[in-house]
């Protein structure tokens, strides 16, 4: 392909990306929807007007990483604090419940293989990928009925944010085992991942009082976004190239490092004008483009609607089950599920690793993005039922 067409492709997904992305925020759908739905229809499955090529796949590779870095960069260490042993316990069980429940759901569909295989491994990411949680659609809703700073509110909150965590932690560890072939060492694996995040930790308080010093001299000057990148980018190549742990883990890791300095929101802010312009519709349009609806069957069809069920349900009943354990009301217990059900980027995010790296085929993105629709409207719906119910009752 000439070079210049790459121009062509690129204004195509922005225009349509942007478009599509407008709509599905005007019907109340996360604006990353419209943006997919966007690259299913100019790809190769509907339109064709852009074919995917090893550019566009970098490009987005870097929309990840800024995406991921930007989740770290929005972590709030100090509310994890308030909340504790209650966030952690719901975040633990909210990871481990729809790992086990996406692991079997898809070995009941395609046959239960041997444990360390490699199809066994692609039913372990199916897990992997309902783990994850996104709590923008959940803090809008307890933000317009003045629930956010709430105690339950707080919990939510950092649930998810930790429940993200151990997802990363989980996609990593899946990740170096599954492909690594059948000879791949479990122990060694485990071990690669504990050395980086120990590393990472130490390294990270290192790290942090430097940014921190650097802060306070060039407060909000461009060169501190620069290095906030420069530090997420390198941790990204570190850990893909030292430890075997997936670029977005490092990438994450770097926004942590970062997110109690005093210019975090202005580095976040600084690198969304990037992601929200280029990279990011690149990411998620293109994950459209990947997608194959000419592939599916009844089969993915069926595997999807159970898809959307297990993964509403396992979230609801794990996380719902450990707060009804920590002496919540039950009404309580039904809000911190229902809560920490939906989906979003990190749920693709995480699919698209699973692509790159042959866990996970393309024709399993479209139940993940029935996903995301399904929870981010469903999820308003049933707190706000919640929440009338509970004020009826008083």
């Amino acid at each position: 392909m000439e070079a210049y067409m790459i121009f062509r492709d690129i204004a195509i997904i922005i225009v349509a990306a942007k478009l599509l992305g407008i709509l599905a925020r005007k019907l109340n759908v996360p604006q990353v929807v419209g943006e997919i739905v966007a690259g299913l229809l100019i790809g190769p499955s509907v339109l064709g007007l852009v074919n995917q090529s090893d550019f566009l796949s970098y490009m987005g590779e870097i929309g990840v990483i800024l995406l991921m870095f930007s989740a770290g960069l929005g972590t709030n260490l100090k509310d994890l604090k308030k909340t504790g042993i209650t966030a952690f316990l719901i975040a633990l069980v909210g990871v481990i419940v729809p790992l086990i429940c996406g692991t079997l759901l898809y070995m009941v569909f395609y046959g239960f293989s041997a444990i360390g295989s490699h199809e066994f491994f692609k039913a372990v990411f199916i897990g992997t990928i309902l783990t994850a949680t996104s709590v923008s659609i959940t803090v809008q809703t307890l933000s317009e009925m003045g629930k956010l700073k709430t105690t339950l509110g707080t919990t939510i909150v950092s649930a998810a944010i930790i429940d993200d965590v151990i997802g990363i932690i989980v996609l990593a560890i899946v990740v170096g085992i599954g492909t690594g072939g059948e000879n791949t060492n479990i122990s060694v694996v485990v071990i690669r991942n504990l050395l980086f995040f120990i590393i990472s930790g130490i390294g990270g308080v290192i790290l942090y009082k430097l940014f921190k010093r650097l802060d306070n001299r060039y407060h909000h000057t461009q060169r501190i976004p620069i290095l906030g990148l420069a530090l997420c980018m390198a941790l990204s190549y570190c850990a893909e190239r030292y430890f075997g742990v997936a670029d977005i883990t490092g990438a994450f890791v770097a926004g942590v490092i970062l997110c109690n300095i005093r210019d975090a929101e202005y580095i976040e802010s600084k690198l969304n004008i990037n992601s929200y312009m280029l990279f990011g519709p690149i990411f998620f349009a293109g994950i459209g483009i990947k997608t194959n609806i000419q592939g599916i069957s009844p089969t993915i069809i069926l595997f999807s609607i159970c898809f959307v069920i297990v993964a509403l349900l396992a979230k609801v009943v794990g996380c719902g089950t450990v707060a009804k354990l920590t002496k919540h009301s039950l009404n309580d217990s039904l809000k911190v599920g229902v809560g920490m059900m939906t989906r979003g980027e990190v749920a693709l995010i995480v699919a698209q690793k699973g692509l790159s790296v042959g866990l996970l085929e393309s024709v399993y993105f479209t139940p993940v993005i029935i996903l995301i629709i399904t929870s981010s409207i469903l999820t308003p719906i049933l707190l706000k039922f919640l929440y009338k119910r509970e004020t009826r009752a008083v």
